[in-house]
């Protein structure tokens, strides 16, 4: 009879109690299988959203839509390499305010289903992790590692002192935390790990915390990723049987609250493959289900936002699939934050279960047209090589990795000279797979071709002994799931000439963004072609207003593209399924010029122009499954 009174406590409403800081509680009932809050039984409905994809300035705007849905609590991940880019190097800052976008949760009366990993997935650049750690090449990744744990014990030192305060029982709003993520998934089924991990988040936060754990439906992911001492939970989309999945969390949990910590609302997009969507009806009615049996559901995602800069993950299924910067994720907010369909669909059924905020839900905020801007100068790159590369180059033997190079994103060049004259066309190539992720060719300056990491291994090449041979390689974003080792950039294997290894190499590390940022555009002349890599600028004045925007690049065909120095991510729209970048309204000056800069990697239109359009362009859909979610 446990879950039916507690579920009729919470059809009821619960009970509103005014408590004392003292007498604040959060716990597990495993008579009546909920949770009590302050004594009383509880049930979050819940929404995932991600600080470090929403510019600040409209955090509470996108928090305020959520309250107004429904929700009573979110669920929030801490990406670590957000905030330690460099060993001993931590920013909590601006965009990377955790405590700040927690404060805003607080004031609108949400509680927080917080998630600091160390490892989050979240479809982020290396699940979360810092590329340093990949310094020590023979790293073992989220094991006992003692390189790996010495890193993760002193990160958590820094970020868990900043949780304790805002626990629900210290007076806060953080309710559970959970204890690294989908660790079932992962090969390494260590559970000394978990146990050093549950000791460590003990030691700071304290005995009286709810910790969890979140995994797949599957039983390897469930016997390896749950721990005694750590709330088993698990994760489930709406084409899944719910009965079944729930019976799975009751061999690992037989008492206690039901809990599906990422019901998913949507799915995410790799680049070359369709647009996800998700019916809204479906979606509401496996929500119903779900609290119609009294449990605790967190939406996956109720916001996505955007991948801005370099920081899109990618999978690995068999091949590596990067991941889009649009993380629109067909979610009830969309990437711009606003209403679709599925937000009401979803506060429907919420208001058969509790009651309501009042008041309407916030309008969609604007957006606007600018229309199409000429971007007539152009810059080769490497006629700019010293700007964006300004110390002398490495000089290897062979080639070094992006980690070798201390490189955490985006372009490195690597240059040689062909060794002997190359009269026939010969085959340039990275064997094994080594190149990661592209790298753009180019001979005496001439763009010749792309190698691609799983589909382009080789281009052919003719010239004359001591031709300058480049490599711009791509990083694209470091595997977050799927993979077994650790995913380094760069040239990871020898080149190739035929069967001549190519050696003596000048390794070039460019930092794009910072020239981009603050000595843009460079005095140099405009130079003319379309091929290649190469920037192209102009400006364009807003008509007095600076609404959200979305920009198109007609006729592009890959790199990334910056706004007054603000770089808005990865732009693919020869492979799709995303033909446009959100533009943030409040990156725009609303009566001064505002600088475009594309950064094109091989084939830019006859006019380079760029168009910005009222909504976004996706160039096919395709409708999520279960397959898809496993």
């Amino acid at each position: 009879m446990g879950l039916e009174l507690c579920a009729l406590v919470l059809l009821l409403g619960g009970l509103r109690l005014q408590v004392t800081s003292a007498a604040r509680s959060f716990s597990l009932d495993y008579t009546n299988n909920c949770f009590l809050k302050d004594g009383v039984p509880f049930r979050y409905i819940s929404g995932s959203i991600h600080y470090f994809r929403i510019p600040p300035a409209y955090w509470k705007d996108r928090l305020l839509r959520m309250y107004m849905s429904g929700l009573n609590a979110v669920q929030v991940y801490v990406p670590w390499n957000y905030h330690e880019p460099m060993p001993g190097m931590y920013n909590f800052a601006g965009d990377r305010d955790l405590e700040g976008f927690l404060d805003l949760v607080a004031q609108l009366g949400l509680l927080v289903i917080l998630r600091p990993g160390p490892y989050i997935c979240a479809e982020w650049e290396m699940g979360g992790l810092p590329f340093w750690l990949l310094a020590q090449p023979d790293i073992v990744l989220r094991t006992t590692d003692p390189d790996f744990l010495q890193a993760v014990d002193k990160w958590l030192d820094v970020l868990l002192p900043k949780i304790t305060p805002r626990l629900y029982h210290n007076g806060g709003n953080i309710i559970s935390v959970q204890v690294e993520n989908e660790y079932g998934s992962y090969y390494a089924c260590d559970y000394d790990y978990l146990r050093h991990l549950l000791s460590v988040f003990r030691a700071h936060l304290g005995k009286e915390v709810l910790l969890f754990t979140t995994d797949g439906l599957k039983d390897p992911e469930l016997r390896c990723g749950t721990l005694q001492g750590l709330y088993a939970t698990v994760d489930f989309g709406p084409g899944v049987n719910m009965s079944q999945a729930f019976k799975q969390q009751r061999l690992y949990e037989p008492q206690g609250p039901l809990v599906n910590s990422e019901y998913y609302t949507g799915w995410l997009d790799y680049w070359g493959e369709p647009h996800s969507t998700s019916s809204a009806e479906e979606v509401a009615q496996g929500l119903q289900q779900m609290l119609e049996v009294g449990a605790n559901v967190n939406m996956y995602m109720f916001q996505g936002g955007t991948n801005f800069g370099y920081w899109s993950g990618a999978d690995f299924k068999k091949t590596y699939k990067p991941i889009t910067t649009s993380y629109d994720y067909d979610a009830p907010l969309s990437e711009s934050g606003d209403p679709t369909v599925k937000v009401y669909a979803i506060r429907t059924v919420i208001g058969k279960f509790q009651a309501l905020p009042a008041g309407p839900m916030p309008p969609p905020t604007p957006k606007f047209a600018y229309g199409y801007v000429s971007l007539p100068q152009r810059i080769s790159l490497l006629d700019i090589l010293g700007l964006l590369s300004p110390f002398q180059p490495i000089h290897t033997l062979f080639p070094l990795t992006f980690e070798a190079m201390n490189q955490a994103h985006g372009f490195i060049l690597y240059r040689t000279f062909l060794p002997h004259d190359t009269l026939e066309p010969a085959l340039l190539s990275v064997p094994n797979n080594g190149v990661h992720d592209l790298a753009y060719i180019l001979l005496n300056g001439q763009y010749k071709g792309t190698l691609e990491r799983d589909k382009v291994s080789g281009v052919e090449v003719t010239g004359q002994a001591g031709a300058v041979l480049d490599l711009l390689v791509e990083n694209m974003g470091r595997i977050n799931f799927g993979a077994n080792i650790s995913d380094f950039k760069g040239l990871i294997h020898n080149v190739t000439l035929d069967s001549t290894i190519l050696t003596d190499w000048f390794i070039y590390p460019l930092d794009i963004d910072s020239a981009v940022a603050h000595a843009w555009p460079p005095p140099t002349p405009t130079s003319r072609g379309t091929t290649g890599p190469a920037f192209y600028t102009g400006t364009f004045t807003p008509p007095g207003i600076n609404w959200d925007s979305y920009v198109k690049l007609p006729g592009w065909t890959k790199g990334q593209l910056w706004i007054n120095g603000f770089n808005l991510g990865r732009f693919w729209p020869a492979r799709g399924s995303q033909q446009t970048l959100f533009v943030p309204g409040l990156l725009l000056n609303s009566s001064a010029p505002n600088v475009i800069t594309v950064l094109e990697l091989q084939t830019a239109p006859e006019e380079p122009i760029v168009l910005f359009l009222d909504q976004p362009l996706f160039n096919s859909t395709r409708s999520s499954s279960t397959k898809d979610m496993e």
